[in-house]
């Protein structure tokens, strides 16, 4: 009998096995369909193409900012500019009008603005039995033949690095969608603060991406989305075919995640992260990387080691090594 998924990504098994049937031979795929890696690369004479698409369907406040920093975070991890973006927006039937509409393209277009992306095209329509917008992004960026970076380069022996901390998405989502419901369980403030999330630290990772390919010689990126930093890890692990060593204690958990966390009994290591960015460096030059980062206002931590793939993917807690949990599906799936 055939099996039925639940919300969030597909089972990455099953993907891996779909994707095995569209291995491209065109001289032009640089880098095509791939477990783990979020864009295709593709060769436009002196330079590489950079192409992304991501929807966005767990939020519905600022989903237009949301739709354009998601998709820009996932080329500029590539090490590309990003440039052009399309929106496919689409909008419940019953619930939309002309506010609804104008909002998201206000969002769209600040997003825009503040990363010198050009929105070029696109579609919008009013869809039949969707009780909620969905906005699907597609982004267009270029970059160097020399400066490509891919989830797949990590090496073994880099360490790893994480900005920022988690999951500043996933937080600004909770206090965003379900402040009704938190009120009273954890302080205004903290609520509010949460919220801000989205622009303060914010869930753009495009200049860390760009100081980081600036300063030293980075092996491997990688966002972490859906599923959190611990289903980051794994899709770094799978497309590099290695193994990753995590020290939990190492991890830079928001308090504020910890507290929007508790009383839906989340656990923040498999919530929606964007906003953070997985770096793989040599040993040496992770000190220097750091430093850059901070020097620009933006928190960076070594939490671990790439490790071969024979040592497995393993968190170590107190101590003790366990292995990296996996989430079936995000955290946020519990709350929606």
């Amino acid at each position: 009998m055939s099996r039925t998924f639940a919300v969030g990504k597909l089972d990455a098994e099953v993907l891996a096995r779909l994707l095995g049937h569209f291995v491209s031979e065109h001289e032009r795929v640089v880098l095509g369909p791939r477990l783990g890696e979020d864009v295709a690369v593709l060769d436009a004479g002196d330079r590489y193409l950079v192409a992304k698409s991501d929807p966005i369907t767990f939020a519905t406040d600022e989903i237009g900012w949301y739709a354009v920093n998601v998709n820009a975070n996932d080329v500029a991890t590539a090490g590309a500019t990003p440039l052009f973006f399309l929106a496919t927006v689409l909008l419940p039937e019953g619930q939309t009008d002309e506010a609804l509409v104008e909002g998201i393209f206000a969002q769209l277009a600040a997003a825009c603005r503040e990363l010198g992306i050009v929105l070029v095209g696109g579609h919008t329509e009013i869809t039949y039995d969707l009780s909620r917008p969905i906005v699907c992004g597609h982004l267009l960026g270029e970059v160097a033949k020399d400066g490509l970076v891919t989830t797949g380069g990590a090496q073994v022996g880099d360490a790893i690095v994480l900005t920022k901390g988690v999951a500043v998405e996933g937080t600004a989502i909770l206090a965003r969608e379900k402040a009704e419901e938190l009120a009273g369980q954890v302080p205004a403030d903290l609520l509010a603060r949460a919220a801000r999330f989205l622009h303060d630290p914010g869930i753009s990772v495009v200049r860390e991406a760009q100081i980081a390919v600036r300063t030293v010689p980075v092996h491997s990126m990688h966002d972490p989305t859906e599923g959190g930093l611990a289903t980051g890890l794994h899709e770094l692990a799978d497309a590099a075919g290695v193994g990753v060593r995590v020290e939990l204690a190492a991890v830079p958990i928001l308090s504020e995640c910890q507290q929007l966390c508790a009383p839906f009994d989340l656990n923040p290591l498999g919530l929606i992260a964007s906003g953070s960015l997985l770096l793989t460096v040599a040993p040496a030059d992770a000190e220097a990387l750091c430093l850059a980062l901070r020097r620009e206002g933006i928190t960076a931590a070594v939490i671990g080691e790439v490790t071969p793939s024979a040592a497995g993917r393993v968190l170590v807690v107190e101590g003790r090594e366990r292995p990296l949990p996996r989430f079936d599906q995000d955290e946020l799936a519990k709350v929606f």
